[in-house]
């Protein structure tokens, strides 16, 4: 039921409405996982972590993630999607305020934790919404910018996170600089609560519940009342041949579409990318940066992600999801093996050039170019922006696509959960491997570089083999295509 047929004016803004208040879900996405990057240094001497507590605090938020996507799926198909919204912005706000302000580590812990269900549950939430209002030539693009929200999230919290550790001195930090940084996320988690009560609710989810009427008037709304009244029959006609439950996706064709989604997800995140999210500073730190200065690549980094995720917006329904995927995935793995090979190789009394051939301040600029920390910067600005352009926002395009209206929620709270479980191993083993004697002595910090890079060629091979291309396709559309498949 694909239609190039150009939307209204009226249609175009209020999609536009609709769609900017979801993904401001994805901005506190982003905000609230981000948050840690700067603040885990500080909490490290705040409480005396040791290397696998450090994965904990970090990674706690993870649990939450999980909890959050377990309910995110029973509750979007109870209550709507809309209120599934809101109930993402009210953990946001809350959990925010509940960080900045304890005293113990369990207790930070448990605010942590309730971040994580909102964060969770907003992952559901948002895309899905996006891709149940969306017409299918936009859809791609419309769900990408959810991943840029998330992505601007993270970029904007780094700054905060650099200008707040600027503001005093490196005690002051420890002890009352990592609170802002949590507290920091309170407004715009207000603002986002808001302005969810001006959002239509989902037509998909408002013909499934019979109320065919307001989902006409919500379509009409968008394409006009000639192409909504054809979109109201596909639905209803795709909805007729749905069990509604989540042993559909047993179902020959469905299970391919599970793997699919769930094999997506896990390979989103453990081809590192909250590696760098999570602990960029600690990273450049290691390698011989001051605080500030470490803050400041990471402001860097987040640039990155948010301008190759644009590239991504505009791309994506154009050249298809495969062919960002696979190019991606590659130019993540060159850019993580290149960072593996000179973490291992690098010597600190190593010689940048002959000093003979350079005038002083020559000298001084390719010195500092060629300091360990510039080097891994570049690989991993290489990495993020591949990261960026691909596998961040099209995985999140491809799992809200590809499994059927009655049990979409379920079935991506399934996919996604297993994406918290991927990227919780990540959180809780990376600062393990990095602090692990025997690897420290004998890949000099590059070993979970060279793992990371491994599995992005894992990721190439199985989008190559297993993943269809849905570009242009209605959702109706593709859930026949699993059904041929079968």
């Amino acid at each position: 039921m694909s239609t190039e047929t150009k939307l209204p004016r009226g249609g175009w803004r209020f999609l536009a409405l609709a769609c900017l208040v979801a993904t401001l879900g994805g901005f506190l996405f982003g905000y609230d996982t981000g948050v840690i990057s700067g603040a885990i240094g500080f909490l490290k001497d705040k409480f005396n972590l040791s290397p696998a507590q450090q994965g904990w605090a970090s990674g706690c938020i993870l649990i939450g993630c999980m909890i959050g996507v377990v309910i995110a799926g029973p509750v979007g198909d109870w209550l709507g999607r809309k209120k599934l919204l809101l109930l993402s912005g009210l953990l946001f706000g809350v959990s925010s305020v509940g960080t900045a302000v304890p005293e113990t580590l369990t207790v930070f812990i448990i605010f942590r934790v309730l971040a994580g269900v909102g964060v969770g549950v907003a992952s559901i939430a948002s895309p899905m919404y996006i891709a149940e209002i969306s017409p299918p030539r936009l859809r791609g693009r419309l769900i990408s910018v959810y991943q840029l929200a998330i992505v601007g999230g993270i970029f904007i919290v780094y700054f905060i996170n650099w200008f707040i550790s600027g503001l005093h001195t490196p005690e002051w930090n420890v002890s009352t600089g990592w609170r802002w940084m949590f507290a920091s996320c309170a407004f715009p988690s207000l603002i986002y609560v808001l302005l969810v009560f001006w959002v239509p609710e989902s037509p998909r989810w408002l013909v499934e519940k019979g109320r065919r009427e307001q989902a006409l008037a919500t379509l009409a709304k968008i394409n006009g009342p000639e192409i909504a009244r054809a979109e109201i029959g596909a639905i209803e006609e795709a909805i007729s041949k749905e069990s509604g439950s989540l042993l559909q996706l047993l179902l020959p064709g469905w299970r391919t579409a599970l793997l699919v989604g769930v094999v997506l997800a896990v390979l989103q995140q453990v081809t590192g990318i909250n590696a760098f999210i999570y602990f960029g500073p600690e990273i450049f730190k290691k390698l011989g940066s001051e605080t500030n200065a470490a803050l400041l690549m990471n402001v860097t980094v987040g640039a990155a992600n948010a301008l190759f995720t644009i590239i991504a917006i505009r791309q994506v329904d154009r050249w298809g999801r495969r062919p960002l995927m696979i190019a991606g995935a590659i130019g993540m793995g060159l850019c993580l093996f290149a960072m593996a090979i000179a973490a291992f190789y690098y010597r600190p009394d190593a010689s940048a050039a002959d000093a003979s051939l350079l005038r002083p301040w020559a000298l001084a600029l390719l010195s500092f170019l060629m300091r360990p920390e510039m080097w891994i910067l570049y690989c991993i600005v290489g990495y993020i922006a591949c990261f960026a352009m691909s596998l961040g926002p099209v995985t999140w395009v491809v799992i809200a696509e590809i499994f059927p209206t009655r049990i979409r929620a379920q079935a991506m709270g399934v996919a996604t959960l297993c994406l918290w479980l991927a990227d919780y191993a990540v959180t809780q083993t990376f600062p393990m491997m990095n602090e692990n004697p025997w690897l420290v002595e004998t890949f000099h910090r590059g070993f979970p570089f060279l793992v990371y890079g491994v599995l992005c060629v894992v990721e190439v091979f199985f989008v190559w083999r297993f993943v269809p291309e849905t570009k242009n396709k209605s959702l109706e559309e593709i859930e026949q295509l699993w059904q041929r498949s079968a």
